[in-house]
């Protein structure tokens, strides 16, 4: 049997239209990656001062200035929302609101009742929500709230123009009323945040309310992305009034996102583990730091530090794959001597950093990338013993029905799962 010659075929060359299109994908890819380039801070600053005395630093790298003068209460869970929703009843003259989830339900409907209300009496009301968080909001919501003459604005809708901006989320929440009085921390407009964190279906969170000079700096942070979305500019005692001191409480704001650099939460953090000398306590929900944020950690363990961070199990996460993009830092970092607890009960959804028991920050910056590089953040450095004292109660509440984890434990856990935390720490940024 002799075999069948065939006759000899080219390879198909592209065509110059398939060529072309690849190269415009390409160029576009790389102008997208290239528009949130950034640096990443080298921590190896070395300081022998106590943090009280290195506050106009921490500000001054954060593009900010200490602001003294300044009272704040803490609110936890959902009683933060009786607060909130009152005061902004009690607005005579302004209300700058901020947020990124905002979900239909009996606690946004209880928002939009006091927004629609003040508006409705003359009180200037705007509301900025991201496109993303707030997909959930209804026509009828917004056509309530437009009707009523509230100013609503999303942040970064869909569109060509902001092709290369999808990615970068205002993760947000602040309130600024009368400009006098502010709120900021990590609670969402979604019914899940009600409650007490009593089960699976209630968040924790915490909020802080502030008074005093520092509600200037908090006003300007509302205005960065409003003026970016709509061009308007506000100006007045209506939105910037003399801020006579309401307390003693010395107080700076992170938030700036400069070009081409590390963001203000970012340096702040960061900079935070360098500085610590007896205790630093992390609470947060996405716990996902970087190499050099890891030997930072141990750093301060070796300098006799204790270091401690408390997070949801995958159990307790609304983004269990964030919790496993998570886990691949954990053997290192109890290899540095950092103490890991994991809460199954809930979502402890709080932002908030206490060190050495007179310094805290609160707000909506996670613990990782998407914070300090992409999204839009807000977070307030507060040099106030009592306040820390209060924020280190939360997490001692909370951590006695964690679960502390070990090394030998995380050791002994399946080799799929190892590939799996590989996996998605890859893509945590978009997760």
């Amino acid at each position: 049997m002799s075999a069948r010659l065939m006759p000899f075929q080219h390879a198909q060359r592209p065509s110059k239209g398939a060529v072309l299109s690849t190269v415009l994908i390409a160029a576009m890819g790389i102008a997208i990656w290239s528009l949130r380039r950034q640096k990443a801070p080298k921590l190896q600053v070395e300081c022998e001062a106590p943090i009280c005395d290195v506050i106009p630093s921490l500000a001054g790298l954060t593009l900010s200035t200490p602001v003294p003068g300044n009272s704040v209460q803490v609110h936890e869970n959902g009683a933060f929302f009786d607060v909130l929703i009152e005061r902004i009843r009690a607005a005579k003259k302004s209300v700058n609101f901020e947020t990124f989830l905002w979900k239909d339900g009996v606690l946004a409907t209880r928002m939009a009742d006091a927004l629609c209300e003040r508006a409705r009496a003359g009180v200037a009301v705007r509301v900025m929500l991201d496109d993303t968080g707030g997909k959930k909001m209804a026509d009828a919501t917004r056509q309530r709230l437009r009707g009523a003459g509230v100013k609503l604005q999303f942040f970064h809708k869909r569109s060509i123009q902001n092709l290369g901006l999808l990615n970068d989320r205002d993760h947000r929440k602040l309130c600024v009323i009368d400009g006098r009085e502010a709120f900021v921390g990590g609670h969402c407009i979604v019914d899940d945040w009600l409650g007490d964190a009593q089960d699976g279906c209630h968040f924790a969170d915490v909020s802080i309310h502030v008074r005093g000079p520092i509600v200037h700096s908090l006003q300007g942070c509302f205005c960065d992305n409003w003026i970016g979305e709509t061009g308007e500019l506000f100006i007045g005692d209506d939105y910037f009034p003399k801020l006579e001191p309401a307390g003693d409480v010395l107080m700076h704001a992170a938030y700036v996102k400069p070009s081409n650099s590390a963001s203000s939460v970012k340096v702040l953090h960061h900079s935070i583990l360098c500085i610590a000398k007896k205790r630093l306590w992390i609470q947060n929900p996405y716990f996902i730091p970087e190499p050099e944020a890891i030997d930072a950690m141990g750093a301060a363990v070796k300098r006799g530090v204790d270091v401690r961070v408390l997070m949801p199990s995958t159990a307790g996460s609304d983004s269990p794959m964030v919790q496993r993009a998570g886990h691949r830092n954990f053997e290192k970092l109890l290899k540095c001597g950092v103490r890991l607890f994991e809460y199954p009960h809930t979502l402890l959804h709080q932002k908030v950093m206490t060190v050495d028991g007179q310094w805290c920050a609160v707000g909506s910056t996670n613990f990782d990338d998407r914070s300090f590089e992409t999204n839009d953040e807000i977070t307030l450095g507060i040099l106030d013993a009592a306040t820390a004292q209060r924020l280190d109660g939360i997490f001692e509440k909370y951590v006695a029905r964690a679960n502390e984890i070990t090394l030998d434990t995380w050791n002994k856990r399946s080799p799929l799962k190892k590939i799996r935390e590989h996996a998605f720490y890859l893509v945590n940024e978009l997760l």
